[in-house]
């Protein structure tokens, strides 16, 4: 009896799965293969998903790390940005040398770049908006977990705690 039960959840779960994996759901700068797997109106994290598209054959970096992100959602947005930046941490330095626009400042499109995230190897993000107020949304991957994706909204505050890339200087 127990295990009959058992059979009949695990065959409900399996389908509950795969009707959700089937759903469309909307995109964070026009990337249409998120699955949702949590969906919060307060907290740090608004919403958090699993990126299941195709992988770019341009893209260099790791899957299912923040710098694979950025690099896919700057592509989407025509301002490409190079594979050679290396790990996070290094990507404001190696983009002022390689002639973008880096400062304290959030705009749509740029790139965040937290130099002193756990780990040791920094953490980028993508800004999705910027309020009036001087808050910004994110979307980025790896912060909850590998291949995840999620947004926050960050405080006008602490806008100096970060780097900013934003597009290549003439």
């Amino acid at each position: 009896m127990v295990s009959s039960n058992i059979r009949n959840y695990t065959i409900i779960a399996a389908s509950i799965v795969l009707i959700l994996m089937s759903m469309p759901v909307f995109a964070l700068s026009s990337i249409t293969n998120l699955l949702i797997l949590a969906n919060s109106s307060s907290g740090p994290n608004l919403d958090i998903y699993l990126y299941s598209g195709p992988l770019s054959a341009n893209d260099h970096y790791a899957f299912g790390n923040c710098t694979y992100w950025v690099y896919l959602l700057r592509a989407q947005i025509n301002q490409p940005i190079p594979n050679s930046w290396g790990n996070a941490i290094s990507w404001a330095s190696r983009a002022k040398s390689d002639g973008y626009l880096v400062n304290r400042a959030p705009s749509y499109g740029a790139i965040m770049v937290d130099i002193h995230a756990p780990g040791g190897l920094g953490h980028v993000a993508f800004v999705e908006s910027v309020n009036k107020t001087g808050s910004w949304t994110i979307s980025e991957m790896n912060r909850v977990g590998f291949d995840e994706v999620d947004t926050r909204v960050m405080p006008a505050s602490s806008a100096s705690k970060y780097y900013f890339i934003h597009h290549k200087l003439k």
